[in-house]
């Protein structure tokens, strides 16, 4: 697996116990806000272009429209629903995106991924194929962006898993790891996204509160929770991006 090497992140002194404090419950424009204040370079927002994800962009580009746009990594998987790179190329053309697409190295379809690794790599060994498609090219990103500290889309109420997420925190590289909505439900986000007119994925109407891959995510019945689709089956509750 691929090693990457990169300089030490230089991390701005902040009191994260105080910015938690401050900020625990707070609106998620007014934690963009403090952010793109306080670092005006090396902020990066990771998306994969779920509801809450969109809810970031459209905050931080409709809203606070900072003079140095936010870029903002998607990482092609190649393995995405048609649905998902439909609403990324509108996405990005509506809110004119800093976009920056990352993907494993020299592999352009799923026909040339599975000739390399195989075919279904991802009932094979769901660590590997994770760590090839999504932890390896992140982590590239964030190292050729120069990120500082890099947004997501997380909610606590998304899993057990997250419900004790700081909005604040550092990842294992020495970054400031920015959580937003972290205290918002799923009610909220949806709320956002009536109130504003934010385009989303057609899938969330059609069974998928959460969108990964094609091969390996599956619809959700009511009651369950709304990770539930996602490596069904397996046990796994997150990919490895955010572990």
């Amino acid at each position: 697996m691929t090693q990457l090497t990169q300089a030490p992140v230089q991390l701005p002194s902040f009191d994260l116990d105080e910015l938690n404090q401050r900020f625990d419950t707070a609106h998620p424009r007014e934690i963009l806000a403090w952010c793109v204040e306080n670092i005006p370079t090396g902020l990066v927002q990771t998306s994969a272009f779920n509801v809450d994800d969109i809810v970031i962009t459209d905050i931080l580009y409709r809203d606070l429209k900072p003079a140095t746009p936010v870029p903002v990594i998607f990482l092609d998987t190649l393995y995405h629903f048609p649905q998902t790179l439909e609403l990324v190329a509108k996405a990005t053309t509506i809110y004119n995106l800093d976009l920056k697409t990352y993907k494993i190295p020299d592999i352009n379809s799923r026909e040339a991924f599975a000739e390399k690794y195989g075919d279904a790599l991802w009932d094979k060994d769901i660590q590997q194929f994770h760590h090839l498609t999504k932890i390896e090219p992140l982590q590239r990103g964030l190292a050729e962006l120069n990120t500082v500290a890099w947004i997501t889309g997380r909610r606590r109420d998304q899993a057990v898993t997250r419900a004790n997420m700081p909005v604040f925190e550092i990842d294992g590289e020495g970054r400031l790891k920015l959580n937003p909505i972290a205290s918002w439900t799923r009610k909220e986000s949806w709320a956002y996204v009536n109130e504003h007119g934010v385009i989303y994925n057609p899938l969330h109407d059609q069974g998928y509160p959460s969108i990964g891959d094609e091969p390996i995510t599956t619809p959700v019945a009511e009651g369950e929770d709304e990770r539930a689709g996602r490596w069904r089956g397996t046990g796994k509750t997150e990919c490895g991006i955010h572990i």
